[in-house]
């Protein structure tokens, strides 16, 4: 009825107007076409409906109205040729087409401005219908893991592996060429290329790794010497009554402490073995020989001895002890003093070494120890603890048995995977080669391990095929799943555990424990720093600069505190295995005090400046360490109001709603809008207009251009919502002169008012939130972009979350236990 009204209606005005009547007959054709195809689209197949959407029927006028004139026959426009698509199964063929015009189309650049053009509910009722296509086709599609391309380590991952492997501890990707980005990260094989220059930063990075892993000249061992004048009991007097021939008394009866003992010093431990030395001798009237106690001391002290034990020994013995040796002594002359020696092995709490000598029975007469010196030799192994670490071997058995040894256990680490013989061999000769030529075992076995480090198979992710030029699913072997799951969840080599369960064929059949075991290792912070920071496209909050003079408290400080605000929400999101959605809903933060004066945050109950304090008062924020802080409300938790996101998402010297409404469409929703048209121009920013005006009103009257309503209508209501933070995410009521106005209404008729309805509004938006996180996560798992042959992946992992209130580590676990990610296929289909 409305369209035989406008009909008539437009009939008249024509008539009235006494036009041509080919003039009439055009634009009437035309408006009745335009009815049929809103009638019949308006009756298409919605999404996921048991039936297959009948392009023919629904989608084929629109075609033929508003395509066919430029896509059809040999000379189509951009190749496109549209004409011989009559039905559903031919778009299905031709998906990678009709993806691209349905961007085009949604994005307002399709039809061109000179050809007739659908109304905005034609063109959103197309988009539907060849999305529902889509949709239908995939969940009714034959499984498809896809296929990632082999893909080199990149620079964060090339580091941690290096750590991980040789156990050197500094950077030696200072100087590679950036890694390029793709589908927003920068894990993605299709974009890993391998440069001239990389590869002779690998080869310069490999020798200088193994120099510093490996000492061929390891350094003399450290001896440290104390007179026993020197050593504790300390006292004035000791000089003068205890030194007796440059060597100190003590006595076993004594009252005080300086001559009673024992001795004791404090020394500076590292790692390893070390030997301690003393030379003494003693005077006994009885027949039993004094026996001297070596001892060692630490408040946390592995193991000591009871007290019962350290009760035989003279003295205030300092707790706890451990009794390394008894040693009788035989001497009663310096002549004849005995250097006593004991090995102190490597155990936690070390802290001094004693001398004392053990209580004579009731019934023998006192004693008295002469102590000449306390010393201390060690580390016994000075070769650097990567060194100890990767040539530990079997001492006894013959050099090439101990090549075999070193070898195998370092090519398995560094290719992650079983080494073939072939390939233990290779290194072997390597070795013996060099051995010839007249080195070391030591720099023999380091020039092999420094070729390893250039072999493509520890740069590259290899992931072989039994049929590469098949279209077969194939499970990957255990190897690569370990690979996959850790540098998925730790950017780095699969730990020795993950490499033993995949040697035995276990660890398919343990992923949910290894999971959880990796999540709550220190190793999955790399989850935060390697994915959410891209996810959240926050690392370039290193670049911005916003204008100094309307900013003037913006600064280097101010910018790490932002980004480490986000780092440890996240963090805590994924270590107290919350849901995804306290991303948004959260009622805390972490701040430290420059972070808290920024926000106007007085104390971690989240009293701000200049209201009154909530009940009960928080502690008060100081200095540079990050305390969780919880608000009353929501309008400061979660990300949406944190600093390093309001800034990235704002222009120098104002606020940008629609860069902060495309930021939370593209990042959290997953809906991006497309890109604006060409030559729009910015929003007025003369002072005269700047003063007078709101950033909203310029976006408002920016508006009324056609060509931008669609997507602004979209984008800048959720960047009003956002206005009561300025460029650099301090809060404000008031814009220069003007109040904030930070409520308006969505396209839908939600109307909102501030960021705290804005939180409620994504909130039930719950699945959109849940398949975006699952999508990027996935994106950064895999190493390539989510392809439509996904869908019914993500459907079934999102099914799995809902059920389990979207818990990061169901997440996780879901998306490592997917076909997608323990799958692959031949490169033919």
């Amino acid at each position: 009825m409305a369209i035989s009204t406008r009909i008539c209606s437009l009939t008249a005005d024509l008539n009235r107007n006494s036009l041509p009547p080919g003039l009439v007959f055009m634009p009437l054709m035309r408006l009745l076409t335009r009815g049929l195809i809103v009638a019949a689209l308006a009756g298409t197949s919605a999404v996921h409906s048991e039936d297959s959407p009948d392009f023919a029927t629904y989608g084929k006028p629109f075609v033929t109205m508003y395509c066919i004139e430029c896509h059809r026959g040999a000379d189509a426009k951009a190749e496109l040729a549209f004409d011989a698509v009559n039905d559903t199964e031919a778009v299905i063929r031709g998906r990678g087409a009709w993806e691209s015009a349905i961007r085009m189309v949604i994005a307002g650049e399709m039809p061109p401005e000179d050809h007739p053009q659908p109304t905005v509910k034609e063109a959103e009722a197309f988009v539907e219908h060849v999305k529902a296509i889509f949709d239908f086709s995939d969940r009714h599609a034959k499984p498809d893991p896809g296929r990632v391309t082999m893909r080199r380590l990149n620079k964060v991952e090339y580091r941690n592996t290096v750590q991980d492997l040789i156990g050197v501890a500094f950077d030696p990707t200072e100087d590679f060429p950036s890694d390029d980005i793709g589908h927003g990260f920068d894990n993605i094989g299709d974009v890993l290329t391998v440069s001239p220059v990389l590869m002779e930063r690998y080869m310069a990075a490999a020798e200088t790794i193994m120099d510093q892993a490996i000492s061929t000249h390891p350094p003399e061992v450290i001896k440290r010497h104390l007179s026993s004048t020197y050593t504790e009991p300390a006292s004035a007097d000791v000089a003068t009554k205890m030194m007796v021939d440059g060597f100190r008394r003590l006595t076993s009866n004594a009252t005080e402490a300086i001559e009673v003992g024992p001795l004791h010093t404090p020394y500076q431990w590292e790692d390893g073995d070390y030997l301690f030395r003393t030379r003494a001798y003693a005077h006994n009237t009885g027949a039993t020989p004094v026996k001297v106690a070596i001892l060692i001391h630490g408040a946390d002290l592995a193991d000591p001895s009871s007290d019962e034990q350290l009760a035989t020994i003279a003295g205030n013995v300092l707790k706890p002890a451990k009794i390394l040796k008894i040693h009788e002594l035989k001497a009663n002359h310096r002549d004849q003093a005995e250097t006593i020696e004991v090995q102190v092995p490597m155990m936690k709490g070390r802290h001094r070494m004693m001398v004392g000598q053990l209580k004579p029975t009731e019934s023998e007469a006192p004693t008295q120890l002469f102590v000449e010196y306390m010393a201390l030799d060690g580390p016994l192994d000075t070769r650097p603890k990567s060194q100890q670490k990767l040539l530990a071997c079997d001492g006894t058995k013959p050099q090439p048995e101990q090549t075999k040894e070193v070898m195998s256990r370092f090519l398995r680490r560094a290719f992650r995977r079983r080494v073939t013989e072939e390939e233990l061999q290779r290194s072997i000769d390597l070795v013996d080669a060099s051995i010839v030529g007249g080195e070391s075992w030591v720099s023999s076995v380091q020039l092999a391990m420094q070729a390893a480090l250039c072999s493509p198979k520890f740069l590259f992710r290899v992931e072989q095929d039994e049929a590469p030029s098949g279209s077969d699913i194939q499970a990957l072997d255990e190897f690569q799943l370990a690979c996959r799951l850790s540098y998925f969840l730790w950017s780095s080599m699969p730990d020795d555990q993950l490499l033993n369960l995949a040697e035995s064929g276990q660890l398919a059949g343990n992923l949910d424990a290894q999971v959880t075991r990796m999540l709550t290792d220190a190793r999955s912070s790399s989850l935060v720093q390697n994915f959410a920071l891209q996810w959240l496209q926050i690392k370039r909050i290193a670049s911005v600069a916003p204008d100094v003079k309307l900013f003037p408290s913006f600064n280097d400080d101010l910018r790490q505190s932002m980004l480490k605000e986000t780092e440890l929400f996240v963090q805590s999101i994924l270590r107290e295995d919350r849901s995804v959605m306290d991303l948004i809903t959260a009622d805390f933060t972490y701040l430290n005090e420059t972070l808290a004066r920024h926000y106007g945050v007085t104390d971690t109950n989240g009293s701000m400046a200049g209201r009154p304090v909530n009940e009960p008062p928080g502690q008060p924020i100081r200095g540079p360490e990050f305390v969780r802080v919880t608000f009353s409300d929501s309008s400061r938790g979660g990300l949406l109001t944190q600093g390093s996101i309001l800034t990235v998402t704002s222009n120098p010297t104002r606020t940008s709603p629609v860069k902060r409404g495309r930021w939370v469409l593209e990042q959290i929703l997953g809906s991006p809008p497309p890109g604006p048209p060409p030559n729009v121009p910015e929003l007025p920013a003369s002072e005269a207009v700047v003063a007078s005006t709101t950033v909203r009103q310029r976006l408002e009257e920016h508006r009324k251009n056609p060509a931008c309503a669609n997507c602004h209508a979209k984008m800048d209501p959720i960047g009003f919502a956002l206005e009561n933070f300025d460029a650099v995410g301090a809060y404000r009521e008031k814009d220069g002169a003007f109040d904030i106005d930070a409520s308006g209404e969505f396209s839908d008729g939600t109307k909102f008012s501030g960021v705290n309805d804005l939180k409620s509004i994504i909130t039930a938006r719950r699945a959109e939130v849940a398949r975006c996180l699952c999508e990027k996560l996935m994106t950064y798992a895999l190493g390539r972009g989510i392809e439509y042959y996904d869908r019914p992946v993500i459907e079934k992992i999102l099914k799995s979350i809902e059920t389990e209130d979207y818990r990061f580590s169901v997440l996780v676990t879901q998306i490592v236990k997917s076909e997608a990610f323990r799958q692959r296929r031949g490169a033919s289909q």
